[in-house]
Parts: C-alpha cells; structure tokens; sequence
C-alpha cells in the first residue's frame, strides 16, 4: 500500500522506531497485534486488509451526522457508476 508518508514519519506517528517500520516492510519481523491495530487505524484501513485477507478500505465518518454520511455515500455511488 502506497501512501506517501516516509518511514521516519510513520515512525513517529507510530512512536516506534525508523528500523521498526523498514523491518515490518522488508519482512524481517511482523508487528505486534497492538501495533497491527493502531497501523490500520492510521491508514484507515481493517487489520484483515493489511494481512492481505480483504481489499476493502474505509472512510472515518466518526462525528459526522447521519445526514452528512448519506451525502458522501451519494457522492461514492456516483463515483463508482
């Protein structure tokens, strides 16, 4: 997954360390099922999609009204016909 955000950011958005994030990439070793949780969160992502086990991924809508949420459900629809 692609996202732009270097490892040293991540790193810190993470509180981990750069060496933590290039291992987790290069494989060496996997993160820790805590770590997985707030990995997903960052990317706003489920822990299945970054086992590999989904491809789905989702928009926060935590705070906004149920109007609101209709609305961007309309603009998605739209978008995907």
């Amino acid at each position: 997954m692609e996202s732009g955000i270097s490892q040293v950011e991540m790193a810190k958005m993470l509180c981990v360390s750069k060496q933590s994030v290039s291992n987790w990439e290069n494989d060496n070793i996997q993160p820790s099922i805590e770590m997985l949780v707030k990995i997903a969160k960052l990317f706003s992502v489920s822990t299945d999609f970054l086992l590999g086990q989904d491809n789905r991924t989702f928009i926060e809508v935590s705070g906004l009204t149920q109007t609101q949420i209709f609305h961007i459900q309309q603009v998605i629809d739209d978008i995907r016909s």
